[in-house]
C-alpha cells in the first residue's frame, strides 16, 4: 500500500466514523424497567425507516413459534479479560442481579468528537477495570469503588520516540493525539497488552503500568488484541494478522488478508479457542488459522453483491466472530451472517443479515443486532428466526431526526441489554423479544456493555466509565 493510499484510507475511515458519531446524541426521558428509573415516559417510538438497502423481508419462522426458548442459568463470570470477554467471544448467560443501580462513575480520559472516536471496550480482570480513550491514554480503576490506580499516555512524545508509522506517513516531529484512536486492551496473568492507532503494541504491568516490552508494527492498529495460550493476536489496518509471544513480544508468525481501501472505524478482534484462531478482516474475509504456526485451515468471504449504498458495499467483518461448541458465528457489514463448522469450514447456514455488532450465543439460540436496529433471535443449528425486536430508529420519529445507533446485545440475568447513541439502554426478553424496560444512561454509548462479577460496565462516548450493580 502506498503512502497516498494509506492516507486516503485513514481519511475514509474517519468519515465513516463521523457518520456514526453524528447519528444522534440527544437524550430523551426515562421509561421504567429492570434498571433503576424514575418512571417518566419517553418520546421514543419504534418507527421503521430503513437506512440500508438490506433484506427487509426477514420474518419470524411460523413453524417454530410454539417452541419455547430455553437458556442455561445465569453464571457469574469473575472477569472480562479480553475485548469480547473470554478469548472465544462466547459468554453465554451472565449474572448481574437487578434492579441495577449506579455504584460509581469515573472520568476515563478523552471521549469521541469530530476528530476521533472512542472504540475500545473496557476490560475487567485482577480486581481492576482497564480503559483506553480516543487518544491512546490508558486508565486503570479499582473495580470495587472506581478509584483510579494509574494512567499512562501511549502517544509518542513530540520530537522523540517516534514509531515507524510516522516516518511512513511523512509526519513532522509533532504528534496529534487523535491519531492514536482505535486499538484496545487484553489482560493475562497480571499483564495488559495494549494496541492503538500509533501502531505500537505495549505490554505493561497491570498493577503499576510499568512497561515490559513494546513492538512497533509500523502500521496503525485499529483493532484490539486477544491473548490466549501465551500468544498475543492482533491485526493492523492493512489486514495483516500477527501472533506475538506474550513473554517478550517477538513475532511468531503472520498472515496477510486482502487489503481494503476503507472499513468501519470500530475495534474488533479475533476469536481464539484452543489452537483455533478466527481472524476477521475488513475485506469480508474470515480465516481459520492454527494458533501454533498461523497455517490456514480454511477461509470464507462474507460479502453480499447487489447493494447500492456506500455503507452496504463495505464487507467489513466488524463484529467479533464467536466460537461456540464447534461452530463459528460471524457477520459482515454488507449483509451476510453465517454459521460455519469450525473444523471443516463448511457453512451450516447463512442469512441475509448485516451488522457491525458481535453475535451473542446462548443455549440453542444466537442473538444479533443488525444494521436496521433490529435485535434478532435465531436458532443456533439452522439459523431460523424465532423473533425480531425493532429498536427505535430515530431520536425524534416525527421529524425523522437524530438517526440512532445501538450497540450490543449482552445477555444478563434473563435480559438482553442494548445501549444507544442518544443515551438510553433497553432490556429485551431473550425468550419473547418483548421490551422489558428502558432507562436513561449518563451519555451516548457506542461501545457495547461488558459484565464481570455481577457488575455491568458502560463506557460512554464522553469517556465516562459507569459501574452498575
Amino acid at each position: 500500500m502506498t503512502r497516498a493510499t494509506l492516507i486516503r484510507s485513514l481519511r475514509t475511515s474517519v468519515l465513516l466514523a463521523t457518520f456514526v458519531l453524528l447519528s444522534g446524541c440527544q437524550v430523551a426521558n426515562i421509561v421504567s424497567g429492570w434498571f433503576e428509573s424514575s418512571g417518566k415516559k419517553s418520546n421514543l417510538r419504534g418507527v421503521r425507516i430503513s437506512v440500508m438497502s438490506l433484506d427487509s423481508s426477514l420474518k419470524p419462522d411460523p413453524t417454530i413459534q410454539d417452541t419455547r426458548v430455553l437458556l442455561p442459568p445465569p453464571f457469574r463470570n469473575p472477569e472480562w479479560p479480553n475485548p469480547g470477554g473470554y478469548s472465544s467471544n462466547a459468554m453465554y448467560h451472565l449474572e448481574a442481579n437487578g434492579p441495577l443501580r449506579e455504584a460509581w462513575t469515573a472520568d476515563a480520559g478523552k471521549g469521541s468528537d469530530s476528530q476521533s472516536r472512542l472504540t475500545a471496550p473496557p476490560v475487567v480482570a485482577g480486581g481492576y477495570v482497564f480503559t483506553l480513550d480516543s487518544e491512546a491514554h490508558v486508565y486503570v480503576f479499582r473495580a470495587s469503588d472506581g478509584r483510579e490506580v494509574w494512567n499512562k499516555r501511549l502517544a509518542p512524545k513530540n520530537g522523540t520516540d517516534m514509531p515507524t508509522l510516522w516516518g511512513l506517513l511523512g509526519k513532522p516531529n509533532t504528534v496529534d493525539p487523535a491519531s492514536g484512536m482505535g486499538g484496545g486492551i487484553a489482560y493475562d496473568q497480571g499483564k495488559i497488552f495494549v494496541t492503538s492507532g500509533f501502531g505500537v503494541v505495549h505490554c505493561m504491568d497491570a498493577a503499576t503500568g510499568r512497561e515490559f516490552w513494546h513492538h512497533d508494527m509500523a502500521m496503525p492498529i485499529i483493532n484490539a488484541p486477544v491473548v490466549s495460550g501465551g500468544r498475543v493476536f492482533l491485526s493492523t489496518y492493512d489486514n495483516h494478522f500477527y501472533a506475538l509471544a506474550e513473554a517478550d513480544g517477538r513475532q511468531l508468525w503472520d498472515q496477510q488478508g486482502v487489503a481494503e481501501p476503507a472499513g468501519m472505524l470500530v475495534s474488533t478482534s479475533a476469536a481464539v479457542s484452543g489452537e483455533l484462531v478466527i481472524a476477521p478482516y475488513t475485506s469480508g474475509e474470515v480465516f481459520a488459522l492454527q494458533a501454533q504456526n498461523g497455517q490456514v485451515s480454511w477461509s470464507d468471504v462474507l460479502s453480499r453483491s447487489g447493494q447500492v449504498t456506500a455503507l452496504s458495499q463495505l464487507d467489513d467483518v466488524a463484529g467479533r466472530p464467536v466460537i461456540d461448541r464447534g461452530v463459528v458465528y460471524a457477520i459482515s457489514q454488507s449483509g451476510v451472517m453465517a454459521a460455519i463448522n469450525a473444523n471443516s469450514g463448511e457453512r451450516m447456514w447463512t442469512r441475509d443479515i448485516g451488522g457491525i455488532q458481535t453475535p451473542w450465543a446462548a443455549g440453542d439460540y444466537v442473538y444479533v443486532l443488525d444494521n436496521n436496529n433490529r435485535v434478532i433471535c435465531l436458532t443456533r443449528k439452522e439459523g431460523r428466526v424465532r423473533w425480531i425486536h425493532q429498536l427505535p430508529e430515530w431520536d425524534d420519529p416525527d421529524s425523522k431526526e437524530g438517526l440512532l445507533v445501538w450497540t450490543g446485545p449482552v445477555l444478563v440475568s434473563n435480559r438482553l441489554i442494548v445501549t444507544s447513541s442518544n443515551g438510553y439502554a433497553e432490556s429485551i426478553s431473550p425468550y419473547t423479544g418483548k421490551l422489558l424496560g428502558r432507562v436513561e444512561i449518563p451519555d451516548a454509548t457506542l461501545i457495547s456493555p461488558v459484565v464481570a462479577n455481577g457488575t455491568l460496565y458502560l463506557y460512554t462516548s464522553d469517556a465516562e466509565l459507569v459501574a452498575l450493580r
